[in-house]
């Protein structure tokens, strides 16, 4: 009997992970079919498994877009195949979603759906911007509309309304200006107009209909929400009186982490407890090495083998996904590289047998609990090198060193464009990187968005430089120049407390 799919209408927020429901989180987390929109934050797609189809069918103002019989033909499709599909929407899915005609699509056809509520621009908005939409004194009631078409609206009453929230106004801000003066609202009416709501790059333009649209002249506002009321003059007191009360110590510093794709980020739990408004940046992406002969080899041969070596989670993982029977390690000893990798390990009830000091590979030798000579080791490791100096030194030993490809390491082909445009903006504070991978891949994407028309030095100019370890910190003083803060114990929880060290010193 075909299982029955089903397509969920997902409301994503204003933003990040940090404004996404519980509820969409989870359905994202075992989505079959992703199918989002533009203004969605790529981000959220590294929320769903693997596995999944991921499927962009954005809509931009003057760019190529998805024609919306399209999408509902995908929709229905493989909701027929039986798949649970996830329609990611900016904000709410019912709030200038374009959700009906998706809706009405499935019905025809008899396919489940159902709806998840976002957090919409229309509330965020002004609320991140210290504006409330209500006040018992400035406020009794708002309005929303859209900016597209506007001759549509009824602006002899919109002009009567206290407080009104517009999206998609841009492009039209001179004449929504000009109605509502000649339907009578004051020309000195405040206006604040909130640019990129809740991403690091946010901005806030004030003015009122007299002056706002040439204080904005020039200027690309899109995407952005615009709100005209007495209550805009509220902002700047709400804003100045919640950033004093933060005593964090990273509260109002913006750190950028550099991370795996796939890997959702600890760090930034860690970070964000701290205070740190954090965002996230793919410096790597971890596949599948090119073959999986010699690894499926070694493991056919695991009775031979002394010891087993792992220095990542990545190895870890791999390494599991070929072992089809965990009996086959009997006889064989384990030594891991790190807190981290030790904990992955732990998720397959598995307990090393050595975790070397300082939780580095350049102790393992030293400390290395049995006699190299004679012994032989197995080390998966990344496909396209790393870990040379470790080989070489087991080698040098006595050990017998077989290393094999568990898993490929490449740098994404973009950077995240939330993520340039807060660097070109100097909205960081500090990068930080946890290997020296991230290091060289965070150059290689920002060095291809610059193509030669300035230096990487002048990106990060007042940014400090912040490393996990001595090996990390050598690829930084080689491609960046500097290190500012070093971890002291080389985990993620070191090297929060070496930040937060560094920002009350």
């Amino acid at each position: 009997m075909q299982i029955k799919g089903k397509v969920y209408f997902v409301g994503a927020g204003v933003g990040e992970r940090a404004y996404l429901t519980l509820r969409a989180e989870e359905l994202l987390s075992r989505a079959e079919v992703l199918v989002y929109d533009a203004l969605v934050d790529p981000q959220l797609a590294d929320l769903v498994p693997d596995e999944c189809l991921k499927l962009y069918v954005g809509k931009r103002g003057g760019k190529v877009s998805t024609p919306q019989d399209k999408i509902n033909q995908l929709l229905v499709a493989y909701c027929c195949q039986g798949k649970q599909v996830v329609r990611l929407k900016s904000g709410d899915p019912l709030v200038f979603g374009r959700s009906r005609g998706e809706i009405a699509a499935l019905q025809r056809e008899n396919c489940n759906f159902e709806l998840i509520p976002g957090i919409s621009s229309v509330l965020a908005a002004p609320l991140l911007a210290g504006i409330p939409l209500t006040d018992r004194e400035l406020s009794s009631c708002f309005a929303v509309c859209s900016g597209h078409e506007i001759k549509q609206l009824n602006w002899q009453a919109l002009a009567k309304i206290d407080t009104l929230v517009i999206l998609m106004g841009t492009r039209s801000l001179p004449e929504i200006v000009t109605e509502l003066i000649d339907q009578g609202k004051d020309a000195h009416e405040p206006v604040a107009i909130i640019r990129n709501c809740s991403q690091i790059g946010q901005e806030i333009f004030w003015g009122t209909l007299t002056d706002i649209v040439s204080k904005t002249r020039g200027i690309s506002l899109s995407p952005a929400v615009i709100v005209i009321g007495k209550v805009v003059t509220l902002g700047d007191r709400i804003n100045q009186t919640s950033l004093s009360s933060n005593h964090l110590p990273l509260a109002n510093k913006t750190i950028l982490v550099t991370r795996a794709a796939e890997q959702s980020s600890k760090f930034t739990t860690l970070l964000e407890s701290q205070g740190a408004t954090v965002r996230e940046m793919p410096a790597l992406v971890i596949t599948a090495p090119s073959s999986w002969q010699d690894l499926d080899n070694a493991i056919a041969n695991l009775p031979n083998f002394d010891w087993l070596i792992l220095t990542s989670a990545n190895g870890v993982k791999y390494f599991w996904s070929r072992l089809k029977d965990v009996r086959a390690l009997a006889g064989v000893k384990i030594a891991v590289v790190g807190k981290k990798t030790a904990a992955t390990l732990e998720q397959y009830n598995i307990q090393p047998d050595f975790i070397p000091p300082n939780f580095v590979a350049d102790s393992l030798v030293e400390t290395f609990p049995e006699s190299l000579p004679g012994k032989k080791i197995l080390f998966p490791r990344v496909e396209n090198g790393g870990r040379a100096v470790l080989v070489k030194e087991l080698t040098s030993k006595g050990a017998s060193v077989i290393e094999v490809a568990a898993y490929e390491s490449k740098c994404p082909e973009k950077i995240d464009i939330h993520v340039w445009n807060a660097l070109q903006h100097q909205k960081i504070d500090i990068v930080t990187f946890a290997s020296s991978k991230t290091v060289s891949n965070f150059c290689q994407l920002v060095e291809q968005e610059l193509k030669g028309e300035t230096s990487l030095n002048d990106v990060l100019q007042g940014v400090a430089i912040a490393s996990i370890g001595p090996q990390t910190s050598k690829t930084c003083h080689e491609l960046l120049g500097r290190v500012d803060i070093e971890a002291e114990i080389y985990t993620l929880e070191g090297l929060t407390k070496a930040i937060s060290d560094s920002c009350t010193a």
